[in-house]
Parts: C-alpha cells; structure tokens; sequence
C-alpha cells in the first residue's frame, strides 16, 4: 500500500495532511526517514513513527480503555469530559463510511461509572458484542449504600421486574463481597441496568466498576490509560461473540 494511503487508514489527517507530513520529513519507517508518500510498504507488521509517534498498522482498531469516573461515553457530551479525548488523534480520526469518524465505544457507561470499555472502528464486532442473542457476560463491582442480605442476593439472581420490561431482569452471578460490596454479573445491557436492579430490591449504588468482559479484565491499566487488544485478548472475547 501507499505510504499517504496507509497513514491516512490510521487517521493521521486526509491524504493531502498525510502526503505533507511524508514531504516534510516527519514520517520514518525501520528508523529511516521517508519522503516519497508514493512509496509502496508491505502491511504485515508494519510501524510506521509520525512526528516521534510509534504506530503499529492496523486494519481494524481495537482499544481497550479503562474509564475514569466523570466522563462521558458520548462524542459531543452535555456536561462532563467525554471519554475520547483520552485517545490519541489518529484513533478518533480513523476514516469511516458512516458519517462519524473513528472508533466507536461498544455500549455506554454512566459519567459516574468506572472500568472496562472496548472501543473499535469494526461495525460487526461492535454488533456482536452488542447483540442481546449473544448473552456477552459482563461483571460489575457495586458499592451499595445499605447493607447486602442474603435475600437481595437470591431476588437479584431469580429475577427483579424493571418499569420498562414486564419480564423479569435477572443476573447471571451474584456474591457479596462484604457488606456493602457486591460481584454482579449481567449479560444484558439495559439502561442504568445496574442501579435499577439494585433498587428494586431496595439498595442503591453508591459506586460502581465493570472490571470485566467476557473472559478479559483491565489488568494492570490505570484509570484514563488505554492499549490495543492483543491477538490473545480478543481471543478470550471469542467464546462470547461466537454463533
């Protein structure tokens, strides 16, 4: 592929930005500095370094971002920061065939809301993580403000009724952790599914952190720091995602 269509598919500007930035100098490949952007490179395990940045070629992105409270999973939020400005340019500036650029948070946490959430630019992937059908389990360390009895443990594992829904919305596991710290696991996505089931056994969250989907974690990623999904990651999200 062209040097100024590769940097363009990572989302280093339009063609005529990236074409500049390989006149100018600014672009290096194996550590030696590239200058015709019609240059032809290879794509399998390709780094290219734009500006002092070291970028692994991407067909698709994958990112993995452990948000902090006070932001927004929104890409024009109300009132708090919004979570992709945590990114770096390329990765919100991906090119797309639909209207909004970049990768795209696969579902929503709440701005007060901490933990695990996937980004992509990949539209399937997106809607089979997404897809009721597929049941993708997703564990969740709640903080309540009253004390966990054993019944609210058994109600919220045989099922609570919300306002919205006359079936009944049960978890998939639940442990009290402590007294006021519960394990919940849910394979639906229902809005503030979280907080809703909690108070219809008559608690109320007063923290809350997705530590885990499917069979991968945050491991040692601090709150605001992001990676690329590994080859492996996304092979502990497979068994979820798969027909």
């Amino acid at each position: 592929m062209r040097l100024e269509d590769i940097l363009f598919s990572q989302g280093f500007g339009t063609r005529r930005v990236c074409a500049g930035l390989v006149q100018q100098g600014h672009v290096q490949i194996q550590g030696q500095s590239v200058t015709d952007a019609g240059e032809f490179f290879a794509l399998q395990g390709l780094h290219v370094n734009v500006q002092g940045t070291d970028w692994p070629y991407q067909d698709k992105a994958y990112v993995l971002l452990h948000k902090p409270t006070g932001t927004e999973c929104s890409q024009k939020p109300t009132t708090w920061p919004s979570i992709y400005t945590l990114l770096p340019a390329p990765l919100r500036q991906r090119p797309q065939k639909a209207a909004v650029q970049g990768v795209q948070a696969v579902g929503r946490l709440d701005q007060d809301t901490t933990g695990l959430l996937l980004l992509t630019d990949d539209g399937q992937f997106i809607h089979k993580m997404s897809s009721p059908k597929h049941h993708v389990p997703k564990v969740y360390e709640v903080t309540t403000k009253h004390p966990i009895t054993p019944e609210m443990v058994t109600t919220l594992l045989t099922g609570v009724v919300l306002d919205d829904d006359p079936r009944p919305v049960k978890a998939a596991a639940c442990e009290a952790l402590g007294e006021l710290f519960l394990k919940l696991t849910l394979t639906e996505g229902k809005y503030h599914q979280v907080k809703r089931m909690l108070a219809a056994v008559g608690n109320r969250v007063e923290g809350l952190h997705r530590s885990q989907i499917g069979a991968l974690g945050l491991g040692d990623l601090a709150p605001g720091q992001w990676r690329w999904l590994r080859e492996e990651d996304l092979a502990l999200l497979k068994p979820a995602i798969s027909p």
